[in-house]
């Protein structure tokens, strides 16, 4: 339970909330443009829907693990929160570090996700919200090229 308090503390400490088109210019910075296929629409979609923009988002699941930060990273298989029954930590973290907002580790963690076999579709919110569906709006008015849509 410290732990928990612990992360929530620290959370609130290091969080951001980004603006869509702040976002969107950050992720183009950090390579995230088309990265394996991904376009900056689609990760600002996914990042809208999972956690609302919001570095500090926790969200508990029904088997236990828990998703942190903007991307809403996994701790069943991404990140190591000390909570999690047979955590994988594909990503060599710990969950606290995907609560800044600082989210070069989140880039990197997610970058290494959409290289898993599921790709982007290992979001569920990517997969309701964005798959398949015209994503120019969470770009529009960004003042960034069409060609990273």
């Amino acid at each position: 339970m410290r732990g928990l308090v612990f992360l929530l503390l620290f959370s609130l400490a290091g969080a951001k909330l980004y603006e869509r088109c702040e976002l969107a210019r950050v992720l183009k910075n950090k390579g995230m443009a088309n990265y394996h296929g991904v376009s900056l629409a689609d990760w600002v979609c996914l990042s809208t829907w999972e956690s609302s923009l919001d570095t500090s988002a926790v969200n508990r699941n029904s088997d236990g693990s828990s998703d942190y930060g903007i991307f809403q990273i996994n701790s069943r298989w991404w990140c190591e929160d000390g909570q999690t029954p047979r955590s994988v930590n594909t990503c060599g973290i710990s969950c606290s570090e995907l609560l800044t907002d600082d989210i070069s580790t989140a880039v990197t963690c997610a970058k290494r996700v959409v290289r898993d076999p599921n790709g982007i579709r290992a979001w569920v919110a990517w997969r309701v919200h964005c798959e398949g569906k015209d994503l120019t709006p969470y770009l529009n008015g960004c003042g960034l090229a069409t060609t990273t849509l």
